[in-house]
């Protein structure tokens, strides 16, 4: 049962103030990439979160990327996680990353947000129209125990796995 006090919602440049906070304190670990750490209020608002939201919409976007859209889980008024969806997969995603990524901050973990998250994340993926797969994918490093879990609570299971990864199938059915 999702927390109903939890909200997932897209990146929106009227939260900027509070996801610049938030990745402020977000570390990059366990395959979580944050790019946002130390860099300065004014830029990031003025030019990361404009950037964001056109890669979101596949504007712009680098050599060999997909469109992601970053969204954002808040509790009472705080972001407490991130959730990156991809609804389309280029090869090095299908064997990697895959369609979600995310993060939560680190007091706030443990306490099951990750899974209610990553529940409400996989029914925001699944209703976007470029999503048309029959499966999420994932991928974790085998030393993130806590990650493998949360893909396993929301109905996961491992599909393969590497030296470092597990790589995890969530069926959707479509």
């Amino acid at each position: 049962m999702i927390n109903s006090s939890l909200i997932l919602k897209p990146l929106a440049s009227e939260d900027g103030e509070e996801i610049y906070r938030f990745f402020q304190h977000m570390p990059s670990e366990n395959g979580f990439l944050n790019p946002f750490v130390g860099m300065e209020k004014t830029r990031f608002l003025r030019e990361a979160i404009p950037q964001r939201i056109a890669y979101s919409q596949g504007i712009g976007l680098p050599e060999g990327h997909v469109p992601d859209t970053y969204f954002f889980l808040w509790k009472d008024g705080q972001i407490i996680g991130n959730y990156k969806l991809r609804p389309r997969l280029n090869d090095f995603l299908r064997n990697g990353s895959g369609h979600i990524g995310f993060g939560i901050l680190p007091e706030h973990r443990g306490q099951g947000f990750a899974t209610q998250g990553l529940a409400l994340a996989i029914r925001e993926l699944v209703s976007l129209p470029d999503f048309r797969d029959d499966e999420i994918y994932f991928s974790c490093y085998k030393d993130n125990p806590a990650s493998l879990r949360v893909m396993l609570k929301c109905g996961g299971y491992i599909h393969h796995e590497n030296e470092t990864d597990y790589f995890v199938r969530i069926s959707v059915g479509k």
